[in-house]
This record gives structure tokens, sequence and C-alpha cells, in this order.
């Protein structure tokens, strides 16, 4: 707060901030981000890659991790540049706009992700309760028409979120606790009623996060009552192997991210360094091990890549 005190007021500039009281290893800790970020670029370009250019992989479960690897590289160039401009160079200001369009891609990323995940489960669903059916449901134009409508579902439903928020007067310094912007710490910044901000914000997430881990809790139930009827034990286990890499991505996004929202909403000054490591893990830890699981997880994936890189 310091910086801020000693900063000319200038409302039209948010101020950035990244650990406080360790200032000084800022450049020191840019490096592991740095490296963070050019690891999950090369991950999820590679998952791209491989599964663009091997057809025995144009299937509705690989097609659901193309579009989850094209959602963390959105995710990691929209927040990426800006804390490690933050960290390496001291670029603290970025202007009201630039944090509403960022807070924009954020946000609406994370709902796709979150939809990606829901579509994911359903694939498994699919998959191993009506298997005989798998081929007839999940076609490729009914798996494109899905990811389209979710896509859509989630540009529509944050875009309203920069548009109320630049109604609003911000008439003092205004210092972000993270070094990138999310809607419910941006909002809190304005010198008006942010009723509405607060009460859409909330409403976004029950009915679309919420919903989405609603849904996907109880495709697992039903994966369970299935997997639980089969006769062979060896069955049963094969069966949930191919669960594994999804519940593990499920846990790292969703994890962090109802962390985060019970912290911003409900936390006070002493949880103020858990709500900057969750902010970090919600977006960094997601993108970087993504592929790293699939790729352990999934055997022909794994096979291919293997592949590629000794040829």
């Amino acid at each position: 707060m310091s910086a801020a005190n000693n900063t000319k007021v200038n409302s039209e500039v948010v101020l950035l901030t990244g650990i406080p009281g360790q200032e000084h290893i800022h450049l020191w800790i840019s490096v592991p981000l740095c490296l963070v970020y050019l690891t999950s670029v090369v991950g999820n370009s590679v998952i791209l890659f491989i599964i663009r250019t091997d057809p025995s992989l144009h299937e509705p479960m690989y097609i659901f991790l193309s579009m989850l690897s094209i959602t963390d590289l959105g995710l990691s160039m929209s927040t990426m540049p800006t804390i490690l401009g933050m960290y390496s160079f001291n670029l603290r200001e970025i202007s009201l706009n630039a944090c509403f369009a960022q807070l924009f891609f954020i946000h609406s990323l994370s709902l796709i992700e979150s939809s990606v995940l829901l579509l994911m489960a359903f694939d498994r669903f699919v998959a191993i309760c009506i298997p005989l059916r798998y081929a007839s449901i999940l076609t490729s134009s009914r798996t494109a028409t899905m990811g389209l409508l979710f896509v859509m579902r989630s540009v529509v439903l944050i875009f309203p979120l920069p548009l109320l928020l630049k109604r609003y007067q911000f008439c003092r310094v205004n210092v972000l606790s993270h070094s990138y912007c999310l809607h419910q710490e941006v909002m809190k910044l304005a010198c008006s009623d942010i009723t509405v901000n607060s009460i859409y914000g909330l409403s976004i997430k029950l009915l679309t996060v919420g919903l989405d881990l609603l849904l996907i809790f109880l495709s697992y139930v039903m994966i369970l009552k299935t997997v639980v009827s089969i006769a062979s034990l060896t069955e049963s286990f094969r069966a949930l192997n191919t669960c594994v890499a999804h519940l593990c991505a499920v846990l790292l996004f969703y994890t962090p991210e109802i962390g985060l929202s019970v912290i911003h909403r409900f936390g006070n000054s002493s949880s103020h360094m858990l709500q900057i490591l969750l902010g970090y893990i919600y977006l960094i830890v997601p993108p970087l091990m993504n592929p790293i699981v699939y790729s352990v997880k999934s055997k022909h994936l794994r096979a291919r890549i293997i592949r590629v890189f000794i040829k």
C-alpha cells in the first residue's frame, strides 16, 4: 500500500500486486513462473498437435481434450503476461479498460473450462453406462454442437460484466491483491453501489459452475453404480481407470475455484495470503497439470507423443 500512497491518484489506472512483503524476491519468483508458463504452452500445444495430426484420436474423448487444451492456452495467455510483467519488470499499472478485458477473458474461459469438464464427464458416462450407444449418441456433429453451445453460453453470460463495471465511478487509486484482474475484486474498487454486479456474478457462478459440478457429481454416481454391478473386478478397475485423468482435472479446477469464490465473498484480512495462493493455483496449475495428467494416464495419447518425439 505504500506504493499506492506515493502514486499520483489516477482513477483510470489499476495497480497490480505481487506477494506483499516479498518485493525483493519478485525477480526470482518470475523465473519459475516463466518456466511454468512455457511448460503450459508447450504441453497444451503438443496435445493439440498430436490430436490434430493423428486420425485415430479423432474421437469425442480426445476432441473434448483438445477443447480443454485450447481453453487452458487461452487462460495462460490471458493472465501470465501481466503476472510476469509485474514480477519481472515491476509493471504494476494496467488501464481500467485493459483490466475489464482481462477479467472478461479470464471468467469466460473459466466457464468454458467448467463446461468442457462437464462434457468430458458426459463422455465417460456414456462410454461406461451405455457403451453400445456411444457412437450413435456422441457423433461428430453432436460433439461440435455441444461444444459450440457451451462456448456461446459462457461468452453471453460474462459479456455484461465489463459493461456493468464501466458504468461505475472509480475515484481513487485502485490497488488489487492479485497481479491480474478478477471481477469479484475489481467491482469492490468502485465508488458506487455494486449490488447489481454482486448479485449477477453470484447468480452466474451458481447457475454455471455450480450446476456443472452437480451434473459431474451425478454422472459419477451413475458411473459408480454401473461399475459396481460389473461382475469382474478387473473390468471394474479398467472402467474406473479411464476416469482418473478427468477426476484429477476436475479436482485441479474446482477446488481452487470454489475456495477463491468463498474467500472473496466471506473471507477476512487473515485469509489474504491464502487468497493470493488460491488465485495463482486457480489460474496456473490446471493449464500446467492437465496435459501432464492426460499424457500419463492416456495410453494411446502417450504412445503417440513418444512416437512423435522419437521420430
